[in-house]
């Protein structure tokens, strides 16, 4: 794949090819989150039964996840894309048929279920294109999957303007994105078992080594700092907004916006900067700046200091789940897909449980109080970082890990 410094054709192609799987993921996303208002209408379902719908999403996330990365494993992670992008794609438009609950939970908990496995693969797949290149490109592909969400809740946006229902919305994002992956999945790089193992990556410090369980252990409590934040603030900083600050809606959903502008910004040229100063001092870098903007956010009470404090957690996130799950699938040399699909699965449980548990402390001891919690996570993503450098030992006995 790469010989002498050079990078070859297939390489290219390859990067191509997982950069669109990443961007289609995102599309699909996107329009699903832009039309659940339509769907709940259409299948007359109040807030609560919604909410048990769309908590089976994040149950398939990660039963999809964890079991993807031992298929990664067995079969490659070329297969396991193609298998999950085919999925997502699929599956996203059956809710836009159904008129009941049943009718949205069951697709939601497949679609889930082939989301995670989905995510493990193609960032399985990204290790390896990152280790042929021989420098950092994880971030920017987890930039594609944003610019791909902004773009999908866009033009969901624009058909539910246009008055059209949620099932012709849902059958463009998820047919376009089945055409572009059709078309490119054949570049993806084959290959599986031991040898679909990735090399070092430049970045990596030297020398780190450790149990393979302690490395997924401390990967997986990153992954579940930084998704809990990132799903706070995607759950609850309207609601802070309006409801403690006393913003109006519209100024409200400024504080998502602003924060998913500034991580997309920041995934595009996060591999310089992991390039320039590597994985564990850029994240725990930008753990700090995360701090800041958390602080700035939550214990001022001027909402434009509120928003400029999002907009920087945005910035300071960027990098961090990238570099994370890159990490995780250098975690364990004898099974690349097991230690990511760990790691994702352990973020993901962390994203579905963490703004439950927000939500209800918020009901005791108030939103402000609860929402500092993701003050502490910040606070220990910056003492974890150095586990970024960390290495997996490879087994001398059966079973270990």
């Amino acid at each position: 794949m790469r010989e002498s410094g050079v990078v070859t054709e297939e390489l290219r192609r390859a990067r191509i090819a997982v950069s669109v799987y990443f961007a289609v993921m995102g599309l699909v996303a996107g329009v699903w989150l832009a039309r659940i208002p339509a769907v709940k209408g259409q299948a007359h379902l109040s807030d609560g039964t919604l909410g048990v719908a769309l908590f089976a999403i994040p149950v398939g996330l990660v039963g999809g996840s964890y079991l993807a990365g031992r298929l990664v494993d067995r079969v490659g992670s070329a297969a396991m894309t193609r298998i999950g992008g085919i999925g997502v794609c699929v599956l996203v438009v059956l809710p836009g048929l159904a008129h009941n609950l049943a009718g949205i939970a069951v697709p939601l908990l497949v679609y889930g279920f082939f989301g995670g496995m989905l995510d493990v693969a193609q960032n399985a797949q990204g290790v390896r294109v990152e280790a042929g290149y021989g420098r950092p490109v994880m971030t920017s592909l987890h930039a594609c999957y944003s610019l791909g969400a902004i773009f999908g809740s866009l033009a969901g946006g624009a058909f539910a303007w246009a008055g059209l229902a949620a099932l012709p919305t849902l059958a463009f994002g998820g047919g376009a994105g089945l055409v572009a992956l059709l078309t490119l999945g054949r570049w993806l790089l084959p290959g599986a078992g031991p040898g679909h193992a990735p090399e070092a990556v430049a970045t990596q410090a030297p020398g780190v080594t450790r149990p393979v369980w302690q490395v997924v252990l401390a990967l997986g409590v990153l992954a579940v700092c930084g998704l809990v934040i990132e799903g706070a603030v995607g759950d609850w900083s309207a609601v802070y907004l309006h409801d403690n600050l006393g913003t109006t809606q519209g100024l409200a959903a400024l504080a998502f916006a602003a924060f998913s502008v500034t991580m997309t910004i920041g995934r595009l040229v996060g591999d310089r900067l992991v390039r320039r100063f590597g994985p564990p001092r850029l994240i725990r870098t930008c753990a700090v700046i995360s701090l800041i903007g958390l602080v700035a956010a939550l214990a001022l009470s001027s909402p434009p200091l509120a928003i400029a404090g999002f907009t920087l957690l945005g910035a300071g996130l960027a990098s961090s789940i990238p570099q994370v799950f890159a990490a995780g699938g250098r975690a364990d040399p004898d099974r690349p897909g097991a230690g990511l699909g760990k790691v994702v699965a352990m973020g993901y449980a962390g994203m579905t449980a963490g703004p439950a548990v927000i939500g209800a402390l918020a009901s005791v001891v108030g939103l402000r109080l609860a929402f500092s919690i993701t003050i502490v996570l910040a606070a220990l993503m910056a003492l974890a970082a150095p586990a970024l450098a960390w290495r997996g030992a490879r087994r001398t006995a059966p079973g270990s890990c």
